[in-house]
């Protein structure tokens, strides 16, 4: 309570003493002309100094003209002006020079801008709100007035940071939001000023020609200005008036007082009492400004002020408590969506980990059935030694018993076939051989050094592990288990593997088989062979088949008119001349057995 007397006797004060003062009037004109990033304009600074004088006549108390400002010196003017207009009931700010709009914001731009990127804008520049946060604190009128609609070079070479950034022509409308205050552009929003072609500007002439007339409306003023300037410039640039005033006229140079003239009204004292607790703008000044005078047609406009004032206040409330509501019911939303995420995953974490436990028992049977299936491999390696080692102790002890029957090697499963004689079970095994290409003779029982070797064939190409030094059971059912060929076809030159049968290779006319099994081109023209290279050739020929040919060796393949087939044991290949010139020979290869 007693800082509400306290504030209360302030404000009583304030509003009893404020008629008491002489009414000041201060000024700020700047003008800008020598850019340094494009060329330099020729009237601003003129404007300045012509705005300024006519301020000086119009009997300002205090003006301040500056040219040329940077972005520093704007600042540091604006800021000092701010200061003076604390004391004036009069607060002008006058600028010429460049300015932007920039997303419907106004800025003024100094001298030192350079204004490369959109981005630029918010450091290089001074912003049309620093001007008037500057003229606030005048108590009766705050007029700025802005020449500063030029068609801005800037724009055209700034660069932009965002595409959809929009940088208009001239400046942007504004609405002034504190009473008593006016913005007059030298052209309307969006449009572009003239600097014409005299020492001044179209607007700047007006202005000095309209506004220092005594007595005149400020509103009556630029209209003046607006179809003087319209006049002037041929109808193409149209000066605009924003923001509003009260309903009694406001004169930049009072009217000269008329010599027995009326009096003043004590209802001004009222009214600019009113103004200032209009200012002021909270309950406790309304408050006070009742107290002071409870009645009359000022008190009920104070009274309608308290009014707005409490409707704003619960406007204001029901806005918090909207927005505490939306922020609880995002903040249930929240939780809500944070808790599905949380068993979403633990969800799948638990999928993850049966997963895992599934693998984990998979692996174990697969490793306990490779456990058994190496353990039983082991029994019949095992077995099959022990036969072997059996076998060999009853052929010693037999001697002459060569076709003594050996007793069935024990198997995995139990097997429905006759137990087969060592004999018998070597010419299966052969047989089979046989069939998958891995041996060429026929099977006749002797599991012999060839044998052998065709039996390591077969685990080379079929990847086992069998024991080549005998035949038996587990070496017949591994190798009956394979349904097709197992090792590589081997043919003779001039044929080819196609399948599991050897082909002749046969040539179209004019190609032969060359040395690499391949048909070649013959060539056109051949040397005449002489009498003496016949007799050479046939001398040869007859030498080469004087001489025995070489047994084939095992997975050879012999093939004639009836078809392929391998070379049987203790049997070699020949060839049989048929008919033919002297240079030429045809015949085939035939086996021939001893």
């Amino acid at each position: 309570m007693g800082a509400f007397r306290w504030f209360s006797l302030f404000v009583s004060i304030w509003l009893m003493c404020g008629s008491a003062y002489a009414e000041r009037r201060v000024a700020l004109v700047m003008g800008n002309s020598a850019y340094k990033s494009v060329p330099k304009l020729s009237n601003p600074a003129n404007d300045a100094a012509l705005v300024g004088g006519m301020f000086k006549k119009a009997g300002f108390d205090w003006i301040d003209i500056r040219t040329d400002l940077n972005a520093s010196e704007m600042r540091k003017a604006l800021r000092d002006f701010g200061g003076r207009a604390r004391d004036a009931e009069v607060a002008v700010i006058y600028y010429a020079g460049h300015g932007i709009e920039l997303d419907g914001t106004n800025y003024l731009i100094p001298t030192d801008a350079a204004l490369e990127t959109d981005s630029d804008v918010l450091d290089e520049t001074v912003g049309l709100d620093r001007a008037l946060f500057a003229v606030e604190p005048a108590k009766q009128l705050r007029l700025i007035i802005l020449d500063a609609c030029r068609d801005n070079p800037f724009a055209k070479t700034m660069k932009r940071t965002v595409a959809a950034r929009a940088i208009g022509r001239g400046l942007a409308k504004v609405e002034p939001t504190s009473p008593n205050t006016m913005i007059a552009f030298a052209a309307k929003a969006g449009s572009t000023a003239s600097d014409g072609d005299s020492r001044n500007s179209p607007f700047a002439a007006a202005l000095v020609e309209r506004l220092p007339t005594p007595g005149l409306d400020l509103r009556k003023a630029f209209g003046f200005v607006r179809d003087d300037v319209l006049k002037n410039t041929s109808y193409k640039q149209e000066p605009y008036v924003y923001g509003s005033l009260g309903g009694d006229d406001v004169a930049l140079v009072a009217a000269k007082p008329i010599s027995g003239g009326p009096q003043a009204s004590p209802d001004d004292a009222i009214r600019r009492n009113y103004e200032l607790a209009l200012q002021l703008g909270t309950r406790d000044g309304w408050n006070v400004f009742l107290a002071q005078y409870p009645d009359g047609f000022y008190a009920g406009l104070a009274k309608g002020q308290l009014n707005k004032i409490a409707a704003e206040e619960a406007r204001a409330l029901a806005v918090e408590k909207a927005r505490q509501a939306e922020d609880e019911k995002a903040r249930l939303a929240a939780d809500r969506a944070k808790k599905t995420e949380q068993d979403k995953a633990a969800a799948t974490a638990k999928a993850a980990e049966d997963a895992r436990v599934a693998a984990e028992k998979a692996k174990q049977v697969e490793e306990a059935k490779a456990a058994a299936a190496e353990q039983r491999r082991k029994e019949i390696e095992a077995a099959v030694a022990k036969a072997l080692a059996d076998k060999q102790a009853a052929e010693k002890k037999s001697g002459s018993e060569a076709d003594q029957k050996v007793a069935a090697l024990p198997s995995p499963a139990p097997s429905a076939e006759p137990v087969q004689s060592p004999r018998e079970l070597a010419k299966s095994v052969q047989s089979e051989l046989r069939r998958v290409g891995c041996l060429a003779n026929l099977e006749n029982g002797e599991w012999s050094a060839k044998s052998q070797r065709s039996l390591a064939l077969f685990n080379k190409y079929a990847g086992t592990k069998l024991d080549t030094t005998l035949a038996s059971a587990d070496a017949l059912d591994a190798i009956k288990a394979r349904s097709s060929r197992v090792c590589p076809l081997v043919c003779d030159h001039g044929f080819r593997a196609d399948g599991d049968a050897c082909v002749k290779i046969a040539c179209r006319a004019g190609y032969r088989v060359n040395d690499d099994n391949e048909c070649e081109k013959v060539q056109d023209k051949k040397p005449v062979a002489t009498r003496e290279d016949a007799t050479k050739r046939d001398a040869e020929r007859r030498k080469i088949e004087a001489t025995p040919a070489k047994p084939q060796t095992s997975g050879q393949i012999v093939c004639n008119s009836a078809g392929c087939r391998p070379v049987s044991k203790g049997c070699r290949l020949e060839f049989r001349r048929g008919g033919g010139s002297a240079n030429t020979h045809t015949g085939e290869s035939v086996e021939v057995c001893n």
